[in-house]
């Protein structure tokens, strides 16, 4: 009869062990709350636009450089949203992509993570943080995901090396958008902001080095400043979706830079030359100096703040003692 009891009481702590191994897998609220579930009606995935390219529905993308504008892009159903290194010129006013560094650019990423919870947020690698290695390049991808928040990088160009880095980004579990055409990380072999494939050598090179990061495993890229024909033919070969910045109506996608298309402004460089490929979908800048100087006239004149904008009272007694 003991040995009988004390089996039982041995099945009944076995019982109670496999209970909590079977259970210990599932997170408590009070105490962890577990990974958010991605609704996939909101979220966007690279299977999303793989269906998208498939289905020929052209793929919409923005940059975004902080929180206010991620919001926006989020609110109106971007799909990519591009941290791109164009902030250098656009937020920190510098005449070219190159000065800005990674640590800048991770906080630009983190503030549009926090901003944009649907679109695919993909963030630039910029000059000098993937060219010496793969090993440089794995690094600097991985910060892009782990501190920043991005979902995919993108890198430009397409020589041995750019091929060598993306094929060890995608190896490393990273997805990647290539960049061809007009680089402006490579303005200075370039000669400047200049289109590409403007004659055959040039034009074959473009459809040629998009192949090579298709091969390397991106998985869509973009074509910057090229004739549409051309980027017509690339859209054709390819098998992952092309996204156009200044390359003609053929591509699957089309990608704009945040201030531009809103004509917030007109940085160093465009207050230069203009990108003929831009078109400005309203004059928020206009709108922004007229309110500005709006209020430092009614500051200036007294008018603000008014009774309508000093809400906050103090009864006649109190101020009485107060200034008494």
């Amino acid at each position: 009869m003991a040995v009988f009891s004390n089996v039982l009481q041995r099945a009944a702590v076995l019982r109670h062990r496999f209970h909590l191994r079977n259970m210990s897998n599932i997170p408590e609220n009070t105490v962890y709350g577990g990974p958010k579930p991605q609704n996939t009606e909101q979220r966007v995935t690279l299977a999303h636009l793989k269906q998208k390219h498939k289905k020929g529905i052209p793929i919409t993308m923005v940059t975004a450089y902080d929180y206010p504008s991620a919001v926006h892009l989020d609110t109106a159903g971007i799909d990519i949203c591009l941290v791109g290194d164009s902030a250098a010129m656009v937020v920190h006013g510098y005449d070219t992509t190159l000065p800005i560094t990674l640590d800048e650019m991770l906080v630009h990423c983190r503030a549009v993570a926090r901003g944009a919870n649907r679109p695919l947020l993909v963030g630039d690698l910029p000059f000098g943080t993937y060219e010496s290695s793969s090993q440089q390049a794995v690094d600097s991808a991985v910060r892009i995901l782990k501190e920043g928040g991005m979902d995919a990088i993108k890198l430009e160009g397409a020589s041995p090396s750019r091929i060598t880095a993306a094929k060890a980004i995608v190896e490393a579990g990273i997805a990647v958008i290539g960049h061809v055409g007009l680089t402006p990380q490579a303005i200075s072999v370039l000669g400047g902001f200049r289109p590409q494939g403007r004659n055959i050598s040039s034009a074959v090179k473009v459809v040629e080095t998009a192949l090579a990061l298709q091969e390397a495993g991106c998985f869509a890229v973009v074509l910057e400043c090229v004739p549409a024909p051309v980027a017509a033919a690339a859209t054709s070969i390819l098998g992952i979706p092309t996204i156009g910045i200044g390359a003609g109506p053929y591509c699957s996608g089309q990608v704009l830079v945040y201030h531009d298309l809103l004509g917030m402004l007109r940085h160093p460089h465009h207050a230069k030359v203009t990108p003929k490929f831009c078109k400005q979908y309203a004059h928020v800048g206009d709108v922004i100096n007229k309110a500005l100087v709006e209020y430092k006239d009614e500051v200036t004149s007294g008018s603000f703040p008014g009774p309508d904008h000093s809400p906050y009272k103090i009864s006649a007694s109190e101020v009485w003692w107060f200034l008494g």
